[in-house]
């Protein structure tokens, strides 16, 4: 079969490697499409490598068919050969076939087409994950999503407006908060005309201060906007392209009772991946099937693409998820 390789002058090459070995907790799926995420980037540059047992190469999370299945993974999972699946992944989805954990497994929310499908496991459970419990998001409440135009935003945004909650998000212009509209964002912070600090003041005086915040920038932001959130509030840490360093400001975050959360999916266990992974097919997969919410694609390029389908994440290009197609 093949994947996508990383050369030594950092191209990617599309290149014949091993099949998969499925043992007996496994299955074999071939896949249709697999949708990019920012750490994929990092993997490329080797900062971000995948864990022990997965793949060398990109990818986590796709959407494809069970071709072949473990004796314990026939016997234990409710799916069987020839089922449409979506995966959540440790690594290894630019490629033409993978070997999953069953427990890793989501059946295809129905009228979804696979590159759509594709743009569910990764970002919608990071979502679920850093929302509802580490920032233990409740229905009222107000939700801080950082870089809305991004495709974790296009998954969390919506998420977090199906739970009940008010949603503020930023982005840095007023043409980009333009066209993110249709996420249904209550309140946009555009930089340009707002710095995410002072947002979170307006929001403290209007009296919605923001409960829970899942940021992907963090940076000096962090450090000036936390006085200003709820009592009792949650800042979720996930990434820090804003910047490694802040400076916080310990008394408000003793006077207010705020908790400072770092967190990161990809090292979790398969066991706590699956529940996760449970929840969030038990709350969501109803709001797919109706309509109500649906994966944002920016665009779908085919896997032999996959370097400008890179440079439209490396140059913050896209609103919403960028989507490889591996067949169709």
């Amino acid at each position: 079969m093949k994947a996508m390789l990383i050369g030594e002058d950092k191209k990617l090459v599309w290149t014949d490697v091993a099949e998969p070995i499925i043992d007996d907790g496994k299955v074999l799926v071939e896949i249709y499409a697999t949708a990019l995420n920012r750490a994929d980037l990092l993997q490329r540059q080797g900062k971000y490598p995948s864990p022990k047992g997965w793949p060398s190469w990109m990818g986590l999370e796709l959407a494809g068919k069970i071709v072949a299945m473990g004796k314990q993974a026939a016997e234990k999972s409710r799916f069987k050969v020839g089922d449409s699946v979506c995966a959540l992944v440790g690594g290894g989805a630019y490629a033409e076939r993978i070997a999953v954990p069953y427990e890793l497994l989501l059946p295809i929310p129905k009228g979804l087409s696979m590159e759509e499908a594709a743009a569910i496991p990764e970002a919608y459970t990071t979502s679920y994950l850093n929302l509802f419990v580490e920032g233990r998001l409740k229905k009222g409440q107000t939700a801080y999503i950082a870089a809305g135009a991004s495709g974790l935003a296009s998954a969390a945004i919506p998420m977090a407006k199906a739970a009940g909650a008010k949603v503020v998000t930023s982005v840095l212009t007023q043409d980009v908060a333009d066209k993110i509209t249709h996420l249904g964002a209550d309140y946009i912070i555009v930089q340009e005309k707002e710095s995410i600090p002072d947002g979170f003041k307006k929001m403290e005086e209007e009296g919605t201060p923001i409960n829970v915040c899942m940021d992907c920038l963090s940076g000096e932001d962090l450090g000036k906007a936390m006085p200003y959130m709820a009592e009792g509030g949650y800042w979720v840490v996930l990434s820090t392209l804003a910047g490694v360093t802040t400076e916080v400001s310990l008394r408000p975050l003793l006077t207010k009772g705020l908790h400072l959360v770092g967190s990161m999916l990809r090292k979790r266990t398969n066991k706590e991946k699956q529940r996760l992974l449970t929840a969030l097919s038990n709350f969501l997969w109803e709001h797919f099937e109706d309509g109500t919410v649906k994966p944002t694609i920016y665009k779908v390029l085919p896997i032999e693409r996959a370097e400008e389908a890179h440079g439209i994440l490396e140059r913050f290009e896209n609103t919403g998820k960028v989507v490889l197609r591996v067949r169709d």
